[in-house]
């Protein structure tokens, strides 16, 4: 496949939609029960333009794969140097090197924008994810037990850190 990674424009808002929702309703990436609604999105989109953060999407062959961004690992003024990242791919093109490419575009723009470390917080069933967190040097660094509730069953957190420097 041929990826190429961009910023993300407001006319993908759509597609980035589709691909955050189908995650919310059939796997346990995203820890919440109801599809976001397309002003939600537009609101998320522009606040993480407001606060200069970036959203990337993978495209191959002019359609959006998939995306991710970064943002604020905790609201205090302590945390100002680490980000959270969140990147989901389309779930026809996963494991082709899309995840991998944007996780390499978020850890560089986190790097050019001086921040010292990156976290992720992960399912515990979600081995794709994991492994690829490690192949770009992220570590584990905790497991939480049965904090979140989704599909009729308990979901173990993990979390995965790589410090960046700066």
């Amino acid at each position: 496949m041929n990826i190429e990674i961009r910023p993300a424009r407001s006319d993908d808002l759509e597609t980035i939609l589709a691909i955050y929702n189908d995650a919310i309703i059939n796997t346990t990436a995203v820890y919440d029960y109801q599809p976001r609604t397309a002003e939600a999105q537009r609101q998320w989109f522009e606040t993480k333009q407001a606060q200069r953060l970036p959203v990337f999407v993978a495209v191959e062959n002019a359609t959006i794969i998939g995306f991710g961004s970064f943002g604020p690992f905790r609201p205090w003024p302590a945390y100002q140097y680490t980000v959270e990242n969140s990147l989901y791919v389309d779930s026809a093109f996963r494991r082709k090197g899309a995840g991998t490419a944007l996780l390499a575009s978020l850890v560089t723009a986190a790097q050019t924008a001086g921040y010292h470390a990156m976290v992720a917080g992960i399912d515990a069933s979600n081995e794709a994810s994991l492994a690829l967190h490690r192949q770009a040097g992220f570590e584990p660094v905790a497991q939480f037990r049965e904090v979140g509730w989704k599909f009729e069953r308990w979901l173990d957190l993990v979390f995965m850190e790589r410090i960046l420097g700066g």
